[in-house]
């Protein structure tokens, strides 16, 4: 078990976004995807329906159930819905530009989105890929038996195994079963963003990162689907380039976004809305309960009334592993705090981040 202790302070930038009728990551802004599609879904409502066939034909399915079996934890029916949000760090495609494709995908996203009961609101925990694991058995994507691994790397499940071992992890770390996974890539990302019109973000500290090919000065600034994503995949040019601050940065971008989707006229222009519907669907893998677009219509509609503002982010209480910085631990009896509410459909209590370094990487003053 690993020690709870706090990580040093780090140099932030800070993001805020502004209501604008021009709305608009990859990462952990896949969910801002998923969202997109509910509130173009329940908007169009029966105005979609000749595009059915066409938008069905765009989603990818996976079987997770069929994957897993009976070995998860209990299906607790309380009204309460629980949901793995992936991105994978796939090179495949339109995808080769941001880096060399060696045949494997790994999940560089991973949030568990737990919407209580009424689905009126919602806590997003988000999972660093660096943090070392036990990662449990898993059949490989050629029907072999991996086995389970001690300290692996989170985001190696996916590579190991796809979704079903991603997901299995997970329920193996918290004991909370997830009702469904959704997971979107880095071309849908930016095409959904540009779809949009752009989205507008204000920093108050410079961002230069020639990694993700991202440089702003601070101020406001209208972000284009390459610039938005090169914003959440960045690393080096915010805080101590560590992926917990990152994980803020795109926390808080994901909020900002969130309160600007109601602006989308879809009424108004239908072919933003044919657009929008195409992307989006063509953008998402989800599992086989969810992939027709009648089902997202529905889970879109249960989801409908949770915005930014009743939208709780953390990050999973972790600590720098001491033999390996570029590697985090998980803070277990911290991190348990997180899963039994989860578990009980309660409110993360403040006390399960005090102390974690994710933590010290948003000390209020990410987002204004």
């Amino acid at each position: 078990m690993a020690d709870d202790r706090s990580n040093a302070p780090v140099n932030r930038a800070r993001i805020s976004g502004r209501r604008r009728k021009r709305p608009s990551t990859r990462r952990r802004v896949v969910l801002y995807t998923v969202w997109t599609l509910a509130a173009v879904l329940v908007l169009g409502g029966a105005g979609l329906g000749y595009l059915y066939y066409k938008l069905n034909g765009n989603l990818t399915g996976v079987d997770v159930n069929a994957a897993l079996g009976a070995d998860r934890p209990k299906n607790v029916d309380n009204g309460s819905m629980d949901i793995l949000v992936l991105g994978s760090d796939s090179r495949a495609g339109e995808n080769a530009k941001y880096g060399k494709d060696e045949g494997t995908s790994r999940s560089d996203t991973a949030m568990i989105v737990h919407v209580y009961k009424g689905h009126k609101k919602a806590s997003v925990v988000s999972i660093p890929r660096d943090t070392l694991v036990q990662r449990p058995s898993c059949t490989t994507k050629n029907g072999q038996q991996a086995p389970a691994a001690q300290q692996a790397m989170f985001n190696s499940a996916y590579e190991v195994g796809g979704p079903a071992c991603t997901v299995k992890t997970v329920e193996s770390m918290t004991g909370v079963r997830m009702d469904h996974f959704l997971e979107v890539d880095f071309s849908g990302f930016k095409q959904l963003i540009n779809d949009l019109g752009g989205v507008d973000i204000t920093t108050t500290a410079a961002i230069h990162d020639p990694k993700s090919h991202l440089d702003l000065e601070p101020g406001r600034h209208t972000l284009d689907g390459e610039q938005s994503l090169g914003l959440v995949r960045t690393r080096h040019g915010v805080g101590d380039g560590s992926d917990l601050g990152r994980i803020k940065l795109q926390q808080a971008f994901v909020k900002a976004l969130l309160d600007q989707i109601k602006q989308v006229d879809v009424f108004g222009n239908p072919k933003k809305l044919y657009d929008l519907a195409d992307t989006s669907t063509k953008a998402l893998t989800t599992d086989s309960e969810l992939a027709s677009v009648s089902k997202l219509k529905g889970f879109a509609e249960s989801l409908k009334g949770i915005g930014s503002g009743n939208m709780k982010m953390t990050t999973l209480p972790v600590q720098y592993d001491p033999q390996n910085p570029a590697r985090v631990l998980p803070m277990e009896k911290k991190s348990e705090l997180i899963w039994t509410a989860l578990r009980h459909d309660q409110p993360v209590p403040a006390s399960a981040t005090k102390g974690s370094a994710g933590d010290a990487t948003s000390a209020g003053d990410v987002v204004k």
